[in-house]
């Protein structure tokens, strides 16, 4: 696997990013997290939406503000992307957690989502952010290993109203 860090979402980033975009899109996955369902069609209007979140400016009354990275590899390529939320709502309390985190379809199973997760950890702890809580549906396996493989300490579970189950674990 090659080298891969974390980077802020930037103009300098739109071709590796929509490439990224546009495979996901193209898979028919649901997207993770969140913020790449965002329409990078006018990409200036999405960074700035993205660098908005991050300070609190036009956050939706259920929300919190959280920061995105992207996860790039030394080749040039974005392989993943990561939403941090700065703090937890009763909500992110039972099912979002602190961290989201997706790859992209053809990257996945390589070792870079438990890469991005630690890398991710460094971000939120200076943010203040010590006791951290990171949620994956239950049907993923491969999730429940990545935080597991970051020191991940499974509590309870909280089970959706149609049913879906969300593991819990908090990192310290």
């Amino acid at each position: 696997m090659e080298n891969v860090y974390l980077v802020r979402p930037s103009l300098e980033w739109k071709e590796p990013y929509l490439d990224f975009y546009r495979e996901w899109i193209d898979s028919g996955q649901d997207i993770v997290p969140w913020v790449v369902e965002q329409d990078p069609s006018d990409f200036a209007a999405m960074i700035q939406w993205l660098e908005d979140q991050e300070r609190g400016i036009g956050i939706a009354d259920d929300r919190v503000p959280h920061s995105t990275y992207w996860l790039a590899a030394d080749d040039g390529r974005v392989v993943g992307a990561v939403n941090i939320r700065h703090a937890l709502t009763p909500w992110l309390m039972d099912r979002g957690g602190h961290i989201g985190y997706g790859i992209r379809p053809s990257a996945r199973r390589q070792g870079y989502a438990t890469q991005m997760l630690d890398l991710s950890l460094e971000k939120i702890r200076e943010l203040g952010v010590q006791r951290v809580l990171v949620c994956c549906d239950d049907w993923n396996v491969g999730s429940a290993k990545t935080i597991l493989n970051n020191g991940g300490v499974e509590d309870d579970h909280f089970v959706e109203e149609d049913g879906n189950v969300i593991r819990r674990f908090w990192i310290e």
